[in-house]
C-alpha cells in the first residue's frame, strides 16, 4: 500500500473514532445591544467527553444560557444544561439531559497538546455554517501562536494552536483531532479576512478548566493586580532574565506591597518567570492564576540594580464581564461593575452599576444617560449593585414617579440627570 493510502486510512479511522461523539449545538443566546435585550439563534459545535453526557464547547457559543438544544451524531435531539462557562479561556461545559436508562454515549479520547509539532496532520470537526458532521483536513501550522500583538485579548492564559484545517463560523467548540483520533484542541476562531488560518485552544489548557467547571460550576483564579509585558520592551540583551511589570492596579495587593511599573519579576513562589517575547507571557499569567486564593506568595523583584523578596496575599480574580439586565421602561440596559470597570472609572468603592446601552427615543436617552455612564444613586439614594438598582428602579416605575434624579459618573465628572416619566404624564 502506498504511503498516501496508509495516511488516508489513518485519517479515516481517526475521523470514525471521534465522529459519534460530535454534537451540533443550537443555543438561543441572550444578547444586549443598543440598550435592548434580544434572543439570537446561534450555531456551534461540541464534543462528548463522558458516557453520561458531559459536552465541551466554546463559551461564546453556549455562554449566557441556562439550556441549549443539542443534536447528537445519530440525529437524536437532546436538551442540555449549561454547567458552567469560563470567558477567560472561551470554554463552556454542557450536560445532556438524558432519559433514565439511556444508553451510554460515545465519547472522545483527550490527547495532549504540549508535544504537538508544526506539520502534524489534524482535522477540524464540527458544524461549519450549520453543516453538521463536517470534517476538514490540514496541518498544525504553529503550536504556540500569540495574537496579542494583533490586538486580541481573548486568551490571557494560553497561546493558540494555529492550523490550516478550515475553521468557519459554526466550527466553534468542535474538536481539533490528530491522526490517532485524540482531541488535541478546541476549534475557536479564524483570522478575519484570511483563508485557512484558524486557531484552537490547546487541550492541555482546556482540560483543567473543564475539570473545575464539572466539579464546581466555575473556574476560580487568583490575582495580585499585575499586568506583565515581554522583556524586549526593556532590553535587547537576551541574557537578562525576568518579566517586565507593565502596570500595577492601585487597588490590588501588589501595589500595596510596593510593586511598581518598570520593576522586573524574577520568581513567583520560587518558580522562575522569564518572558522575553509575548508568547512567553500566558504561562506566567497562568502561574499567578493557579495560586491558592487568599494565600501568601513571595515575589522576587528587581528594581534597577537591587533585588527584594516581597510577600503578597493573593485575592480572587473577578469575572471578565458583569451580568446585564434590560430596564425597558427607561429604554436601557445596565450591567454589574467588574474590577476592571471600577479601576477605569477610578471609583472609590465598588458600588454602582454601569449603563451598557441605551435605545434612541426612550427615557434614558432623553435624559442624556449614555453607555459607559456609572449610576451612583437614584434620588441621592446610593446604588450598591445591580440587584439593588433593580429594586430601587422598580419602586420608582411601579409608583408612577414622574421625575427621578440620577447621579452618574462620566469620566472624571460627576453629573446629575433627570429621567422624566413622560408616559405617566400622558396616561393622566
Amino acid at each position: 500500500m502506498s504511503t498516501g493510502g496508509a495516511t488516508q486510512n489513518r485519517v479515516i479511522k481517526a475521523k470514525d473514532k471521534v465522529a459519534p461523539a460530535l454534537v451540533h449545538v443550537s443555543p438561543v443566546k441572550e444578547v444586549f445591544r443598543r440598550g435592548q435585550r434580544r434572543e439570537v439563534s446561534v450555531t456551534g459545535s461540541g464534543f462528548i467527553i463522558s458516557a453520561d453526557g458531559y459536552v465541551v464547547t466554546n463559551e461564546h457559543v453556549a455562554g449566557e444560557n441556562d439550556y441549549v438544544r443539542c443534536v447528537l451524531f445519530n440525529k437524536e435531539e437532546v436538551e442540555a444544561e449549561v454547567v458552567g462557562t469560563d470567558p477567560y479561556t472561551d470554554i463552556a461545559v454542557l450536560k445532556l439531559k438524558l432519559d433514565e436508562g439511556h444508553a451510554d454515549l460515545p465519547f472522545v479520547d483527550l490527547g495532549t497538546s504540549f508535544d504537538l509539532v508544526a506539520g502534524e496532520t489534524v482535522m477540524a470537526m464540527g458544524s461549519p455554517h450549520g453543516l453538521s458532521r463536517s470534517v476538514s483536513l490540514g496541518i498544525v501550522s504553529v503550536t504556540d501562536r500569540n495574537l496579542e500583538s494583533m490586538g486580541s485579548t481573548g486568551a490571557p492564559y494560553n497561546n493558540w494552536i494555529q492550523t490550516d484545517a478550515a475553521i468557519n463560523p459554526g466550527n466553534s467548540g468542535g474538536p481539533l483531532v490528530n491522526v490517532k483520533g485524540e482531541v488535541i484542541g478546541i476549534n475557536t476562531r479564524k483570522l478575519s479576512g484570511a483563508d485557512n488560518v484558524g486557531f484552537a485552544i490547546p487541550i492541555d489548557i482546556a482540560r483543567g478548566v473543564v475539570d473545575q467547571i464539572i466539579a464546581t460550576g466555575h473556574v476560580a483564579r487568583s490575582t495580585i493586580g499585575i499586568a506583565f509585558q515581554e522583556m524586549t520592551r526593556l532590553t535587547d540583551d537576551p541574557t537578562v532574565d525576568g518579566v517586565l511589570i507593565g502596570d500595577v492596579d492601585p487597588l490590588m495587593p501588589a501595589y500595596k506591597a510596593g510593586i511598581r511599573p518598570g520593576d522586573v519579576l524574577l520568581t513567583i513562589g520560587g518558580t522562575s518567570t522569564n518572558a522575553r517575547f509575548t508568547e512567553d507571557l500566558p504561562p506566567i499569567r497562568k502561574l499567578v492564576a493557579d495560586l491558592p486564593i487568599g494565600n501568601e506568595v513571595i515575589l522576587k523583584v528587581r528594581r534597577r540594580d537591587q533585588t527584594a523578596e516581597v510577600p503578597i496575599m493573593t485575592v480572587a480574580k473577578s469575572e471578565s464581564r458583569g451580568e446585564q439586565t434590560e430596564f425597558s421602561e427607561w429604554g436601557f440596559t445596565v450591567s454589574e461593575l467588574t474590577d476592571a470597570t471600577i479601576r477605569r472609572a477610578q471609583l472609590r468603592s465598588g458600588e454602582g452599576v454601569m449603563v451598557s446601552g441605551t435605545r434612541q427615543g426612550e427615557l434614558a436617552a432623553f435624559a442624556d444617560i449614555r453607555a459607559g455612564d456609572i449610576i451612583l444613586s437614584l434620588d441621592k439614594d446610593p446604588v450598591s449593585n445591580l440587584e439593588d438598582f433593580g429594586v430601587k428602579y422598580k419602586q420608582r416605575v411601579s409608583s408612577g414617579q414622574k421625575l427621578t434624579l440620577v447621579t452618574i459618573k462620566r469620566g472624571a465628572l460627576t453629573m446629575y440627570r433627570i429621567v422624566k416619566n413622560e408616559k405617566n404624564e400622558t396616561e393622566e
